[in-house]
Order: C-alpha cells, then sequence, then structure tokens
C-alpha cells in the first residue's frame, strides 16, 4: 500500500514535493472523518461499517511512509506536525468518548497504540500527546469489562514497552501528585508567571525535543516536574490528579478474560522493574501504584467466606499468578474461586515485589505488612473465635508457603516474629502476635495447634536467618545451656544419671527396662570420629526399649530409609543457609564471662512440653510436633545440633534438651506399659492401623500406643539427622554422596 501511494505520488505534479502531496493527503483522510460527523445522521451504524477506520488506517500509513523517507533522523515531517499542531489526538479521543458512532472508541484505541507503536519519532512527550493518552486510559478505566478491554491492554503494552525503553517518560504518562512543597524547597515560585504558561502551550516546538519533567532523585535545580503541563490541567486537577495508567492495569488484571488480565499483569510488572531509580521513586511517591495494589489484595481476601478448611487451603496452596483458577481435579468447595483469585493475586504481589525496582520493591513490601498484615490479617490471628484462628492461620501459612522475595519475606517475620533479638527469658512480654501464636501451639483446640505448628515448620524453611535466630539461637548463644566447671563427660551415665531421675525409680527400674551397655564417648568437641558417631545415633536407635518397638514385625521403611531422606533435606537445608556465615564449631565457653541462668526461649519450651506429653495427645498433633523440631535438628549450626542431638552434653542445673525430655518421656511409658494388658499385640495392631495394614477398629488405650508408635518413629528419624550430619559439613562446600546402610 505504502510503495503504491508513494509512486502515485511520484508522478503527481512536477511543482509539487512529494512530503507535500503526502500531507494533503494525510489532511483529506482527516477531514474526511470530520466530515462524516456534519454529514451523517445515522446513530446507529456501526464504527467499523464506516470509512473511518479505512481512513484512520490511511493516516497511519501515510506517517510510518513519511519517516521512513525523511533524511533528517529526529525531526517530524510535516503530516507529524500537522497532527501535533491541530491536536488530532485530542479530537479523538473526544470522539471516543462520545462512543459516536457506536465502536468509535475501539477505534481510537487502536489508532494510538499503532501510531505510537510503529512511528519511531518520540511523541510522548509533546503536550498533545501524552495528554489525550492519559485522557483515553481514564476513558477505558470507567467502564470494568468493557468491550474496549482488549484494545485498552494493546495500548497499555505499548505505553509501559516505551517506559521501559525510557524510564523518563513515566512522568509524562502518569498524571503523579503536583509536589509543591518540592518546588518550595527548590527555591522556584509556586505560582508560574504568565509568559512561562503561555510558552507551556507552544506545544509543537520541533527545534528540539521538548524539556523533560524532573522526577524525583534529580537534581533539584532541574527543570520542575509540571513546567510543561497546560495551565488549564493544573486548575482542573487540583493538584491531587492520580496516575491513570496504574488505576487501567489495575482495572485490566481483573477482567474476566484470562489472557486480558494476564497481559495486564505482565505490564504492570514490566512498568514496576525500571531500572532508573529516579522514576522509581516518582512512581512510588507520585501514583497510587502501591496502595492500589494492595487495596486489591485486601479486597480479595475480605470476598472469601469467613470459614475455609484447612485442608481445602492447603489444596490450593501452589497456585500461581499466570494460572489463577483452581485446579478443576480438585474438589469443589464453598469459595474455592475466591481463594484461587486471593492466592493468586498474593503470589502475584510477590512476584512483583522480586522483579521490581528496589524502591518499589521495598515500598510495595510494606504496604502489604501495612494494610494487609497488620491492618486486616492480624486481628482474625488475634481473634477469640476458634474458626477465624483457624483459617487465618491455614491462609497466613499458604502465603508463606508462596512467598519468594526477600523483602516482603522479611517483613513477613517481624510481622510474624518482631524484630528483638536479645536471649528470651521466661517471664518477658514478648512481640503480641508472637506470644499468641506460640500460645495457639498449646491451643486447647488440637485443630488450632497442628495449624500454628505448621505455619511455624513453613517459616523454617523461609531463607531469613532472622527467623531461626529469633525463634531458636539468640538464645543458645554462650552456650549457657552447659554446665560450668564440669568435666567433659566420659560415659552416657555421667550424662544422664538415671538413678537420681524421679522417674527412674527402685520399682521402674525393676520392671524391666534397663539402660543400654555405656559406651565410651570420644571428646564432645572433635565431633569428627566414626566412634562419636556411632555412639550418637546409637542412643536415639536404643532409646526406646525393644518390648516397646514394633517396627521390625513389619516390612516397613527402616533407618537406612530415614537416613537417606535425611541427607536430602539436610542438604538442601545447608544451601538455604550457606550465605549466612555460620561457625563449624561450637563457641569455647569463656570463663571470665558472667554465668546467665538458661531459658531455651518460648518456642523450644512449647515443642519440649508437647513433646513431654506424645503419649497423651492425637496421633496427628504428635506427627505435627516431630515434625517441627526436626527441621530444627537439621540446621547445621554448632549451637542447635549440640542442643537438640548431642546426648552427652551436661546440661547446666534446671536445663533441659530435647534428649532430656525423650528420657523422661521414655520412663513415663514404661511405667505405663505395666496398666497394659496385652501392650505388645495392641501395640503392633495399631501400628498396621496406622499403616492401612488392618481395620481401624477402636481400642483401649488408642491414644497411649500410637503416641509409642510415633516415638519409635521420631527416634529414627533423629538418629539419621544426627548421622547425615557428622562430620559436620561446612554449609559453604558440596556434601559428600549420600551414606548407605546402618550404622
Amino acid at each position: 500500500m505504502l510503495s503504491r501511494l508513494g509512486a502515485l505520488l511520484q508522478e503527481a505534479v512536477g511543482a509539487r514535493e512529494p512530503s507535500i502531496d503526502l500531507l494533503q493527503a494525510f489532511v483529506e483522510h482527516w477531514k474526511g472523518i470530520t466530515h462524516y460527523y456534519i454529514e451523517s445522521t445515522d446513530e446507529n451504524t456501526p464504527a467499523k461499517k464506516t470509512d473511518i477506520p479505512w481512513r484512520l488506517k490511511q493516516m497511519l500509513d501515510i506517517l510510518v511512509y513519511e519517516e521512513q523517507q525523511q533524511v533528517a533522523v529526529g525531526e517530524a515531517g510535516p503530516c507529524l506536525e500537522y497532527l501535533l499542531q491541530h491536536k488530532i489526538l485530542e479530537t479523538l479521543c473526544t470522539l471516543g468518548k462520545a462512543e459516536f458512532p457506536p465502536g468509535m472508541r475501539q477505534q481510537v484505541f487502536q489508532f494510538f497504540s499503532k501510531v505510537l507503536a510503529q512511528v519511531q519519532h518520540p511523541l510522548l512527550h509533546y503536550l498533545s500527546v501524552h495528554r489525550p493518552v492519559q485522557k483515553l486510559l481514564r476513558l477505558g478505566g470507567t467502564a470494568p469489562g468493557s468491550v474496549t478491554e482488549k484494545e485498552e491492554v494493546q495500548l497499555t503494552t505499548v505505553l509501559c514497552s516505551k517506559i521501559q525503553q525510557d524510564p523518563e517518560l513515566l512522568a509524562y504518562i502518569l498524571e503523579g501528585k503536583k509536589i509543591v512543597g518540592r518546588k518550595k524547597a527548590c527555591g522556584e515560585p509556586t505560582a508560574l508567571p504568565k509568559d512561562t504558561a503561555s510558552h507551556r502551550n507552544k506545544d509543537c516546538s520541533h527545534d528540539g525535543a521538548p524539556a523533560r519533567p524532573q522526577l524525583d532523585g534529580e537534581p533539584c535545580g532541574a527543570q520542575a516536574l509540571n513546567s510543561h503541563m497546560p495551565a488549564e490541567t493544573e486548575q482542573l486537577d487540583g493538584g491531587t490528579a492520580e496516575s491513570n495508567l496504574i488505576t487501567s492495569l489495575l482495572g485490566l488484571c481483573q477482567s474476566k478474560k484470562s489472557r486480558v488480565a494476564l497481559k495486564a499483569q505482565e505490564n504492570l510488572l514490566l512498568l514496576v522493574s525500571v531500572a532508573s531509580p529516579a522514576a522509581a521513586t516518582y512512581l512510588v511517591q507520585s501514583s497510587p501504584c502501591c496502595p492500589a495494589i494492595v487495596q486489591h489484595l485486601c479486597q480479595l481476601y475480605r470476598s472469601m467466606p469467613v470459614f475455609l478448611d484447612p485442608a481445602d487451603i492447603a489444596a490450593l496452596e501452589g497456585i500461581s499468578w499466570r494460572l489463577p483458577s483452581a485446579p478443576s481435579d480438585e474438589a469443589s468447595f464453598p469459595g474455592k474461586e475466591a481463594l484461587a483469585a486471593f492466592l493468586g493475586w498474593f503470589d502475584y504481589c510477590d512476584h512483583l515485589i522480586t522483579e521490581a525496582h528496589t524502591v518499589v520493591a521495598d515500598a510495595l513490601a510494606k504496604a502489604v505488612a501495612e494494610k494487609f498484615f497488620m491492618e486486616t490479617l492480624q486481628p482474625q490471628l488475634l481473634h477469640v473465635s476458634e474458626q477465624s484462628i483457624l483459617t487465618s492461620t491455614a491462609l497466613l501459612t499458604a502465603m508463606l508457603h508462596q512467598l519468594r522475595s526477600p523483602a516482603l519475606l522479611r517483613e513477613a517475620a517481624a510481622f510474624l516474629l518482631g524484630t528483638d533479638r536479645q536471649p528470651e527469658a521466661p517471664r518477658d512480654n514478648p512481640h503480641a502476635l508472637y506470644a499468641h501464636l506460640i500460645g495457639h501451639c498449646d491451643h486447647l483446640s488440637d485443630e488450632i495447634s497442628i495449624a500454628t505448628l505448621r505455619l511455624f515448620e513453613e517459616l523454617l524453611q523461609k531463607p531469613h536467618e532472622g527467623i531461626i535466630r529469633s525463634l531458636v539461637l539468640r538464645n543458645l548463644e554462650g552456650r549457657p545451656y552447659v554446665a560450668w566447671g564440669s568435666p567433659e563427660p566420659e560415659s552416657y551415665e555421667d550424662t544422664l544419671d538415671l538413678e537420681e531421675d524421679p522417674y527412674f525409680t527402685d520399682s521402674f527400674l525393676d520392671s524391666g527396662f534397663q539402660p543400654r551397655a555405656k559406651p565410651r564417648l570420644a571428646p564432645a568437641t572433635s565431633y569428627d570420629g566414626k566412634t562419636a558417631v556411632t555412639e550418637i545415633v546409637n542412643s536415639f536407635l536404643c532409646l526406646v526399649p525393644e518390648e516397646a518397638k514394633t517396627s521390625a514385625f513389619l516390612e516397613e521403611t527402616g533407618y537406612d530409609t530415614y537416613v537417606h531422606d535425611a541427607y536430602g533435606l539436610f542438604q538442601e537445608c545447608s544451601s538455604r543457609v550457606a550465605s549466612w556465615g555460620w561457625p563449624l564449631t561450637p563457641t569455647p565457653l569463656d570463663p571470665h564471662e558472667p554465668e546467665r541462668p538458661f531459658f531455651e526461649g518460648h518456642f523450644l519450651r512449647v515443642l519440649f512440653d508437647r513433646m513431654s506429653r506424645i503419649l497423651d495427645q492425637p496421633y496427628s498433633l504428635n506427627l505435627q510436633v516431630t515434625s517441627v523440631l526436626s527441621r530444627l535438628a537439621l540446621f547445621p549450626h554448632p549451637h542447635i545440633h549440640e542442643y537438640l542431638l548431642d546426648p552427652y552434653i551436661s546440661l547446666a542445673p534446671g536445663c533441659r534438651s530435647l534428649f532430656s525430655v525423650l528420657v523422661r518421656v521414655i520412663g513415663d511409658l514404661m511405667q505405663r506399659i505395666q496398666r497394659v494388658p496385652q501392650f505388645p499385640g495392641k501395640l503392633l495392631l495399631v501400628r498396621k492401623q496406622l499403616t492401612g495394614q488392618a481395620p481401624g477398629e477402636q481400642l483401649d488405650h488408642q491414644t497411649l500406643l500410637q503416641g509409642v508408635v510415633v516415638l519409635e518413629e521420631f527416634c529414627k528419624e533423629l538418629a539419621a539427622i544426627a548421622f547425615v550430619k557428622f562430620p559436620p559439613h561446612d554449609p559453604r562446600q558440596n556434601l559428600s554422596p549420600a551414606p548407605e546402610g546402618q550404622v
């Protein structure tokens, strides 16, 4: 078409220049459009059945062809000059707003998108271009779910692409709040002289590129952002106009058409990832970007049912913003689509923070923390209603499972645990929400306890050192759990004097339980010998007496399987903490350091308390308690390892460790075995029931028997974790191949 048009123009009268012929053709097509409105009386004929689309196409082709024929790069040709001087885009925007003929708005959106995309000359700097673009975006944003959604998202795609290429365009396209205070700080007059206002309307001076507005972060002496905005625009906006590109994108993100919504989300992602710090600062300070994104998150949260089953929430944990619809293979439940929409948008917020410029990422993460975590979610977590606590805790766990961005993870950790890193005391007043969550771990409702423990387990798998430091490490610094001035233990008996333990009475010892052979122990500070590994592992494997073991009677996963699983989990954990700079050996005890009473911390205290009641708790709760303790034991910090996995440390008076808690549980078990008739047979039957090898009939002492099965398996798991952690691996080095076989 363009080549034929050029050939016809070349054959025109010799006195005429080709550019003049192009301009004449351009003007004629524009007049043909305006004449339609003067002459037409039919208000029902769709725009696509008139000659308007064809004339707009000819005008676009002429602009592109003219630019291709330009000798001087960067100069606007006569047709482009005409477009700018006569404010054709402004007029088209008005015609689109009137929606006459029907469908005209779609034609205007398409023309704007194609002109901005195909004309290489910078256009968005001109007032007669970016002002109608702003108006057109506002026009589209007022009609959610309209028929122009496809055309609207095409325009935003072009605009975001242009901003990505030239971040300074952001100030032209976004109508940010007028920064009067900054003008005063720079010594600029807040009222512009008349000659300046008059000059700003001279939009079509093409001697050079128009002056660009100042972005936040640029020197104060640069020309102010609004010096090229028309005086009438400032008066209409009242100094509080907001970004229409942002609101348009967010409106399109909520489209029922999945392709439109996905493209809008991709465009918004492109917008927040601008490389310019000044543009990113402008986006945060002078646009509603962050508040609008978080507001939609809060709206989606409120649209969900008040109560949701934690199992239903867990089924949708892996949902992605690119596929926000609930999987069709999952069972349907009330609120499924609303839950999927919420988790999908939260995943999108997390992805935005990950990809955004640091300035935008920090601002958006803080907005999520303040408006969603603090103002919306926290009241539900602190609610007296058990249903509210259960649903909000399960939702928070699902969100943590999806969370990947460091900035949002940092805010989530501070929200849940606080920022205090000093050692805890038994009667201190911890962070309010943290104290409630610890209390929920020991709640009267087993469901709430399980949900909260699962929340902590998810938290422990996040790559943020502040989490494990706040929960455990801050209380183990300086190793106050080790007895002062005591010699290194030489045997198992030296560490745990059974005769002095109130559980190990004479009658108990007469019942048949005897401590295992007392192995020699290598010094506790040299965990690099095979003997030390064997003895520590066997301490856990032999902790449960033979009369309380049943796994050997069934062909089940044995200790070898636990070793294989523990190796993979330990490798994953070591990789996650590799950059944290943890020491490889425990801190030497300082004899000059004043002794301080040891408190394991509120988190370990509630876990140890729960562990001590393993024989009286439901099976599912026991599984969750042991799962959290196993996660903790996997951390390759020497103090965590020593306190949780070393049976031979000499504990300070009044201290307890995981091993000492287990020993007391075994003591309680051996006394209670005497009161259960046919204990071995019932225990074996319960194990078969738990593995699906026997019908699930109700038995006497079933809770006790299930607790014994969990206890046996947990001891094997701890032994496997201790095995794969010896010798201590440097988390900054590659791990050796997984060990095979038993110790």
